[in-house]
């Protein structure tokens, strides 16, 4: 919605204390505005803690489901995958070589999970008030920020056990984290405008997760892929997020720059194309919803 003010040219004349407010939908071509959102950034900070407080609420674990689900994960992995099917883990033990891909992995896919599922869930406040739709499936995927940093904390502690020194590309963990959130964001965005209309996306999305998880480098390293196929392979965001996790904090591999351009540009691709299909769609949230 915009709203656009026009005063009288000669200030003087009894009508200069009268405004004129004209108000018209907005372009379905614009993406979003980024001084509305940051106008309802409390809106935002608020409904993202009361997410975490939902979450965690009359828990006995607290915080600790956090670090439960990669954790156990891993066990089940190195199990399988580790003894059973003898994945190559590149040189070091399966636990870490599988956890480090596994704390990307596993808050981009709650995020994208929970996202997918937030518009139906909060459809009373669709028809209430007016604010920006697209905060919505962004909660999920700022909330679930917090569980990463925990499993972040656990996977230093699992460095420190074995005995592993991360290496100087250490420090580009935080831009490897941008295309993993935007990826996430994006799909998020797409696939709750999608469920709306369609149900059957909400409970189809746990098993197009399922799909993904093998399909990214998280129970086996990227080089089992042919080189022919590398790039297309790194059309998937993740693929170069988590072989980056990898070589910054294990040094099993040189930095998979090849992976982390194609996929960085491919998350901005889906974040675009994401939002786009998000603000095309969400004039009838209210009405199907």
């Amino acid at each position: 919605m915009r709203l656009s003010t026009a005063l009288p040219a000669d200030p003087s004349t009894e009508t200069a204390a009268l405004e004129t407010t004209v108000i018209d939908a907005q372009s379905a071509e614009r993406l979003l505005d980024g001084r509305e959102l940051w106008h309802y950034r409390d809106l935002l900070a608020f409904l993202v803690l009361r997410d975490v407080r939902i979450r965690y609420s009359q828990s006995v674990l607290g915080v600790g489901w956090a670090l439960m689900q990669p954790f156990f994960q891993m066990i089940v992995f190195t199990v399988v995958f580790g003894r059973l099917a003898h994945i190559d883990s590149e040189g070091v033990p399966y636990a870490i070589f599988s956890y480090t891909a596994l704390v990307p992995w596993t808050y981009f896919a709650a995020s994208v999970t929970e996202s997918t599922g937030s518009l139906v869930a909060s459809a009373n406040l669709l028809s209430k008030v007016y604010f920006p739709r697209l905060i919505i499936p962004l909660v999920p995927v700022l909330a679930r920020l917090l569980d990463f940093v925990i499993a972040l904390g656990l996977l230093a502690v699992m460095l420190l056990v074995f005995r592993i020194t991360p290496t100087p590309w250490a420090i580009t963990l935080p831009l490897l984290t941008l295309p993993m959130i935007l990826t996430a964001a994006g799909l998020g965005s797409l696939l709750t405008a999608l469920a709306v209309r369609y149900r059957d996306v909400k409970y189809g999305i746990g098993l197009v997760v399922q799909l993904l998880m093998y399909a990214s480098p998280v129970v086996y390293p990227a080089s089992l892929v042919p080189p022919q196929f590398r790039l297309l392979y790194g059309l998937n965001p993740m693929a170069g997020v988590i072989e980056g996790y990898r070589a910054a904090l294990l040094g099993t591999t040189p930095m998979p720059w090849d992976l982390i351009a194609v996929g960085s540009v491919s998350a901005v691709v889906i974040a675009v194309v994401g939002t786009r299909y998000f603000r095309r769609m969400e004039r009838f949230f209210a009405d199907v919803a």
